[in-house]
């Protein structure tokens, strides 16, 4: 499997709960999003007991000579803040206006701000196995802070007419190590910190923390001249080395076809070997409770007024509202009852 489809299903993970229906950012079940692979500041985590971790931790196991080598990327979501400026409120910050109690109950949803991912990713490549037995190899995580402003060229529906985005900096490192274990089978270690400095005085009041965090946060891991052992269904002579391995809120997982064993994902969501995607979806939906014929059905029920919620929110809200307005009847129906396999039915064999 290429690369390309093993990132559909990482992103499958990544923006998992990124958006629930009814995707309006009014409806309450969409204001607690971020619920999955939370790498909170180093500084924030030790400053309130440590009880939000500040570290992710990977152990899996690799079987092969000293040729092989690895390619390791971690990715997650870096938030923004999405602000709608009228004229009256355009100089006054939002973080002022919500500190000072400003906002008014009847005009809270129009005007709060909204969160918003942006992808991030960081790879290294061709990693020596032989190295890394050596020495941990230490790979730094560092984004900018940033802010753009969107003039719209007629005011949108809330009488806003600019679209300003915010994104702090957060920082932190990947670190890489392995073991030898027997000749040829090896325990590669793969840790995730947020590093991000002054955070111990930022509290989790209007999700502030979440600003300074990794969202989502998960792993890639290819081999090259060697392969992974899954640790869910490891050999019976591997059992005890695999249930050895010490993942800290991740389960990797095997990724790609049945059968191949040269790439892992390491999840924060629980998985099984070689996860799918449906192929008669038409698209990601991204509520993991829900089947997409149920969505796509409550979808089509939504008022005018609802989907227009929908039109002036997020752009992937905008597309969901979009793909399934344009379905047509015989892609729709593609999602009612799929039969995956089937076996003949052995004659006297009972059924329950």
């Amino acid at each position: 499997m290429t690369m390309e489809h093993v990132k559909e299903i990482a992103n499958a993970v990544l923006y998992e709960g990124y958006l629930l229906y009814p995707y309006r950012h009014s409806a309450i079940k969409n204001r607690q999003r971020w619920t999955i692979g939370i790498v909170y500041p180093r500084e924030y985590s030790e400053a309130n007991g440590a009880i939000e971790p500040w570290t992710m931790h990977t152990e899996c196991l690799v079987a092969g000579g000293p040729e092989v080598s690895l390619d390791i990327t971690v990715r997650f979501l870096h938030l923004l803040v999405r602000t709608e400026a009228r004229p009256d409120t355009a100089s006054t910050p939002w973080q002022a206006q919500m500190e000072a109690g400003e906002w008014s109950l009847a005009g809270r949803l129009a005007n709060e701000p909204r969160e918003e991912g942006v992808e991030r990713e960081v790879s290294v490549q061709n990693l020596s196995l032989s190295a890394l037995l050596a020495q941990p190899q230490r790979v730094e995580i560092a984004f900018p802070a940033g802010r753009t402003v969107e003039h719209l060229t007629s005011p949108a529906a809330s009488g806003a007419t600019e679209i300003v985005r915010e994104q702090q900096s957060i920082a932190g490192a990947i670190i890489v190590g392995a073991e030898r274990v027997e000749p040829d089978l090896f325990k590669l270690h793969v840790q995730i910190e947020n590093l991000t400095p002054d955070t111990a005085e930022v509290t989790g009041r209007f999700n502030a923390i979440f600003l300074r965090s990794f969202i989502s946060t998960h792993a890639l891991l290819q081999v090259h001249e060697g392969k992974f052992i899954s640790l869910l269904e490891p050999p019976e002579e591997l059992k005890e080395i695999a249930q050895g391995c010490k993942n800290v809120r991740t389960w990797p997982v095997l990724v790609g076809n049945e059968g191949e064993y040269d790439t892992m994902l390491s999840s924060p969501i629980i998985l099984y070997d070689y996860p799918q995607i449906a192929p008669e979806s038409p698209g990601a939906l991204f509520d993991g409770t829900e089947i997409d014929e149920i969505l796509m059905l409550r979808i089509m029920t939504l008022s005018d007024e609802e989907k227009e919620q929908i039109k002036q929110g997020d752009e992937h809200a905008r597309q969901i509202l979009e793909r399934t307005e344009s379905i047509s009847p015989e892609q729709f129906m593609k999602l009612h009852g799929v039969i995956r396999s089937m076996k003949p039915s052995v004659e006297g064999e009972e059924h329950e």
